[in-house]
């Protein structure tokens, strides 16, 4: 599916503003907020009134990149743990910004926006990958001929206000010595859809295969692909993945791991039980499009952990490589420090 199309600098400002406010506030000590004592990740709460509660938000409406957060609720994963974890939709500032103001423990997030934040001095830690390989691409109707990057000039292409779209599609377009100034860009904000813009005035845009992508199949619409990891490894990125603030990590560890093992826990049930996790989603999220959840489910399942030893796990040079890439691209101007933008020590063993 589609990331949240808002304006990219409106997010970034929003982040720059959470780090600020996190600076000022300070640190309040271990215990959760409203005094409740950190759980053991080890051992289960024994009543309802032991749970801690924390919020993890979305990065978009419900769709099956979040299916082991539903099943992780539902299914007690995180409830054993000692956490009474809500599922909330983001605001227009989006996921990342919550977790930073410190208003949600974590979110779904992406790796190009929490690099760029980052940049900005936003203190946020990826936990795990949700994906382990760049699901997405540039899809156009078969019709319109768009089969690589040259074949963009001379179209239109709808997004969401990012400085990573222009770079990356004009990246592309120079390695197939093309031009993206011959691309006309439009910024559709957040109710454009997909299969509407491109019976119209659109000739492509940037989606998740897992979702739009399968959409497409059932729909009977033939798409071309150009997928991004056919161009540059570097662009093998993790999207989406689960973030928190390094606030969060400092001072309540144990509910960072609680949180992030049962989430763990509900992705492998994703894995190995499809069909019946695709059923707990269509319950918590009844009004998803049912043929649509299943077929997505039945796809992305299997590439949740894909070919890592475990899921969720990260590597370093994924975070330096695809920072590397927007260096090269002018987009970010400084290295970072690449061992603090993610963490592998909350995941469980396999």
């Amino acid at each position: 599916m589609k990331k949240t199309r808002r304006s990219w600098k409106t997010a970034l400002a929003a982040l720059f503003a959470a780090a600020l406010f996190m600076a000022g506030c300070g640190g309040k000590g271990g215990a959760a907020e409203g005094g409740a004592p950190a759980p053991s990740a080890s051992s289960p709460a024994s009543s309802a009134e032991a749970l801690t509660e924390v919020k993890v938000v979305l990065d978009w409406t419900p769709n099956t990149n979040h299916t082991g957060l539903y099943v992780a609720r539902d299914k007690g994963f995180w409830e054993k743990r000692g956490l009474k974890v809500e599922i909330v939709l983001p605001p227009e500032t989006g996921a990342s910004q919550m977790v930073a103001s410190g208003a949600a423990e974590f979110g779904v997030s992406y790796q190009e926006e929490l690099t760029l934040g980052r940049e900005n001095g936003v203190p946020l830690v990826s936990l795990a990958a949700i994906i382990q390989h760049n699901t997405s691409g540039f899809a156009s109707a078969k019709e319109k001929n768009i089969t690589r990057p040259a074949d963009f000039e001379g179209k239109t292409y709808a997004g969401w206000g990012s400085p990573v779209e222009e770079a990356v599609i004009g990246t592309l377009m120079k390695m197939d010595g093309a031009d993206v100034s011959k691309v006309k860009m439009i910024n559709t904000g957040t109710g454009g859809d997909f299969f509407t813009s491109i019976k119209r005035d659109i000739d492509f845009a940037w989606i998740y295969y897992g979702w739009t992508g399968v959409e497409a199949e059932l729909r009977n619409v033939d798409l071309n692909i150009v997928w991004l990891t056919d161009y540059d490894p570097r662009l093998d990125y993790y999207t989406p993945l689960l973030a928190t603030s390094e606030k969060m990590i400092a001072e309540k560890p144990d509910i960072v791991r609680a949180f992030v093992e049962g989430a763990a826990e509900g992705y492998r049930f994703a894995i190995e039980h499809p069909e019946e996790a695709a059923e707990l989603l269509l319950q918590a999220v009844p009004e998803l499009d049912a043929d649509l959840v299943r077929a997505s489910q039945k796809w992305l399942s299997p590439r949740y952990q894909a070919d890592a030893p475990r899921w969720g796990e990260q590597k370093r040079e994924v975070w330096e490589g695809y920072a590397e890439w927007l260096i090269e691209h002018g987009i970010m101007k400084k290295e970072l420090d690449y061992d603090a933008m993610f963490t592998n020590e909350f995941l469980p063993p396999q």
